[in-house]
């Protein structure tokens, strides 16, 4: 059988016959990196119209990321969607460019890459999932995202780009008011994965 062609992105080390691990992406782990990389930033132009505040599809696949791919190959696909926004390509929801980083909103960009990377460790190891279980991961990935996006918020807005927010308001817009849709989100997530994960650990060669 022909061997896949694949990439080290570990160091090599070894002594006097001693085995040595070494990390590798293969060919197919890219392309399901880039695939995902890519559901990440339609994702940001999918609204789901609900009343109040409106959500889009992008925490879905940023969840769906770390699930499925695991914690290391789903925050490298959330890594390479925020790297492309930064150089320019228009995949964030106000378009590109370094100057995104002066956004309160990029916070929660910093969250996702974390949240898919936290919650793909808590299931990459695990051979059977449970629904219930899932969803509680889910839920922390949840948390990391608003904790890092509001904090991220709060600094911007006032020691950064001079429009002060308080505590209060901050909490209400950022929080209580987004939050019910991504709820929704993580339950979904949670069912896609429990159904679909069989079939991406056979392509993976992980079962």
């Amino acid at each position: 059988m022909e061997k896949q062609k694949s990439y080290d992105v570990g160091i090599k080390a070894g002594n006097e016959g001693k085995a040595v691990t070494r990390r590798k992406i293969s060919t197919q782990d890219m392309v399901l990196c880039g695939v995902f990389t890519t559901l990440i930033a339609v994702g940001a132009f999918i609204k789901v119209p609900v009343p109040v505040v409106p959500f889009t599809l992008q925490f879905l696949f940023t969840m769906l990321a770390g699930l499925l791919l695991g914690g290391r190959k789903g925050a490298l696909s959330v890594g390479v969607y925020i790297l492309l926004g930064l150089v320019g390509l228009p995949v964030f929801a106000e378009g590109g460019g370094f100057w995104y980083i002066l956004k309160p909103s990029f916070g929660y960009l910093l969250g996702f890459m974390l949240a898919a990377y936290v919650t793909g460790r808590m299931v990459e190891r695990k051979k059977k999932l449970l629904i219930g279980w899932v969803i509680a991961v889910n839920f922390l990935g949840l948390f990391i995202v608003y904790a890092a996006g509001m904090i991220y918020y709060y600094v911007i807005c006032n020691y950064v780009i001079d429009t002060p927010i308080a505590i209060g308001p901050l909490f209400l817009y950022c929080f209580v008011l987004a939050v019910p849709g991504d709820i929704c989100l993580c339950i979904l997530a949670a069912i896609l994965t429990v159904r679909v994960r069989p079939m991406f650990q056979k392509m993976l060669g992980a079962v």
